[in-house]
């Protein structure tokens, strides 16, 4: 577990470097008083791990760029991957001041080492296609959805694609939500795509959109909110975690079949392997049992598919979800407790850890 006593944490995503996990994480900072004013603060956290449950934490990677710019305001939640020419690659999300944080565009920042990142010139390297998706404006949602770049390289050599939270720019407004596709053959230019699901299935949105083959069967997660579920689905649905199997990692995906992985208690779950090779979900604490934002990072929980295609995490029986209610050790209130002093544990590490483990 990962608990920030200055921040809360939310989304975030990971790189392996060897025995490593490198995490990203959205955070902000608890001195904001109200978890719901986090989101127009957010910056990329950075910790890392060998074991996914003790982390070191580093320097944030990533804070809001300078005026003007299209990411001056916040940087959201991204996905990394080694590029062709050796280094690293981090496309995230940006929301800037132009059109006061309505507008979400994709940008591409490089490393060396995963510590030190620089926005590429290119940036942004890719906005909402209006030929199949919605911009703003074009309905009464609240923002233009373009966020959540999950990038991973083709199965077959040809490039990367991209998967990204969208919304179609047709149907009943609340019942739009996609999952965007892009190609890219030189991880710079991109062109949109078709959506791998269809509009349609119930959801205003599919946040944290990742695909993974796990146990031999292609499988999609994304994240829903209760309240932005379309409003037929709400008497049936909740919030949570949720996976849809596939025909390959491109879908298609049918998201009205989609399984609940989990109740509200956790949130934007990414699937990860160990270090023993075993598949695990990571989540973010998102309420406690009084309905209250939490904001830290759970332990890893063991994914399998069984041979149906229907996915369970940790001891769940099929068809219900997963919970943390009852689960997690609550830490006490740190108050308005600043960041730890240079060489102090961050659940169990330190610096010195970090430098024995020569990271």
């Amino acid at each position: 577990m990962l608990r920030l006593p200055d921040a809360w944490i939310w989304d975030f995503w990971f790189a392996r470097e060897g025995d490593t996990h490198h995490l990203y994480f959205l955070r902000a900072s608890r001195a904001l008083g109200d978890p719901d004013r986090r989101h127009f603060r957010a910056s990329v956290g950075h910790a890392f791990s060998t074991d996914l449950r003790t982390w070191t934490q580093l320097a944030d990677a990533l804070v809001p760029a300078d005026r003007p710019a299209f990411d001056d305001v916040a940087t959201w939640t991204g996905s990394v991957l080694p590029g062709p020419d050796g280094g690293w690659y981090m496309f995230y999300t940006g929301a800037g001041s132009t059109e006061r944080a309505l507008v979400q565009r994709i940008g591409l920042a490089t490393s060396d080492d995963l510590v030190t990142w620089e926005r590429h010139p290119a940036s942004p390297v890719l906005t909402a296609a209006g030929r199949w998706y919605e911009r703003f404006g074009d309905s009464t949602w609240q923002d233009e959805a373009w966020r959540d770049p999950w990038v991973f390289a083709d199965p077959d050599g040809d490039g990367w694609h991209m998967l990204i939270t969208a919304r179609a720019n047709e149907g009943p407004v609340d019942d739009r939500g996609v999952i965007a596709h892009a190609r890219s053959h030189d991880l710079v230019h991109w062109t949109a795509q078709p959506p791998v699901t269809t509009a349609g299935s119930g959801f205003g949105h599919l946040e944290v959109p990742q695909v993974e083959i796990v146990d031999g069967r292609p499988i999609l997660i994304f994240s829903c909110l209760h309240d932005q579920l379309a409003e037929r689905c709400r008497d049936a649905r909740a919030c949570g975690v949720w996976a849809v199997p596939g025909d390959s990692l491109l879908g298609p995906f049918d998201a009205t079949k989609a399984q609940r992985l989990t109740d509200d208690s956790l949130y934007s779950g990414r699937l990860v392997r160990d270090n023993n090779g075993r598949w695990q979900l990571l989540a973010f604490h998102n309420h406690d049992e009084q309905g209250r934002f939490v904001g830290e990072l759970s332990d890893p929980i063991p994914v399998r598919v069984l041979d149906d295609g229907t996915v369970l995490l940790g001891d769940a029986e099929p068809g219900v979800p997963y919970s943390v209610h009852g689960r997690r050790d609550v830490a006490p209130d740190p108050g308005q407790a600043g960041p730890p002093a240079a060489g102090t544990q961050v659940n169990g590490a330190t610096a010195a850890d970090a430098l024995a483990a020569g990271a």
